[in-house]
């Protein structure tokens, strides 16, 4: 692999917390992360905001404000965690679709380019900019510009299940399964759009769990026990 999105789940970030950060799981996805980076893999990252915010189980607050708050929680998530990256030691760029001050910059495919050709991490912060759109559909529009060979999804579960091993617990996991059929047996792998998407664009996904010992590595390297999501 020569460049990666990862997507990190904001809930895995906070560990057995739950809600804003576990320093010392950060510090160890940032660790594995310059593994890759010293070994030549370029880098870009979208982190959701469910360890601040899930505006959808709101009844009360207008749904595109729900969205905007849930924007700005994942912009917290990426200046936090592109912070810890640095102090191990990788250089890091936040990029948002929407002026945040100086604070960020805004997102555009050349600057994300430069960013990667000075082996910095990318940061793609604020989703699309835009309501309605989940991180899932903003990890995906991000890995199609930016050309990524795949999307690495870091989740608190790891793979990709026939049901929700949380209530079932004979549900099957999948080793390989088609984006096609992630689509038609409605499999909680990212959102519909997501899905539509990666299919359109042939963009493969490798879905693991965050908490297993140098589990973002391994994945990248193709020794992992998560589930591959192919387009072919």
């Amino acid at each position: 692999m020569k460049r990666i999105l990862l997507k990190l789940s904001g809930e895995a970030l906070a560990g057995d917390k739950h809600h804003g950060f576990d320093e010392p799981t950060v510090t160890e996805v940032a660790k594995q992360v310059k593994q890759l980076v010293d070994s030549g893999v370029q880098v870009g990252i979208v982190i959701g905001g469910g360890n601040f915010w899930r505006g959808r189980t709101s009844e009360t607050i207008d749904r595109t404000k729900a969205d905007q708050i849930g924007m700005l929680a994942t912009v917290m998530n990426c200046i936090y965690v592109s912070e810890i990256f640095r102090s191990v030691g990788m250089m890091t760029a936040v990029l948002t679709p929407f002026e945040c001050g100086n604070m960020t910059k805004l997102f555009s495919k050349d600057r994300a380019n430069k960013y990667f050709q000075h082996n910095m991490v990318v940061f793609f912060a604020g989703g699309t900019g835009h309501p309605y759109f989940s991180t899932d559909t903003a990890t995906t529009l991000r890995a199609i510009e930016i050309e990524a060979d795949g999307i690495y999804l870091a989740k608190a579960i790891d793979g990709v299940y026939d049901s929700d091993p949380k209530t079932n617990p004979n549900a099957k996991k999948y080793d390989e399964v088609s984006i096609q059929e992630v689509i038609d047996k409605k499999l909680a792998v990212v959102d519909l759009t997501a899905s539509v998407m990666c299919m359109e664009n042939q963009m493969p996904m490798y879905v693991f769990g965050l908490n297993e010992e140098n589990s973002i590595v391994n994945a990248v390297n193709g020794t992992f026990n998560g589930t591959m999501v192919t387009v072919d």
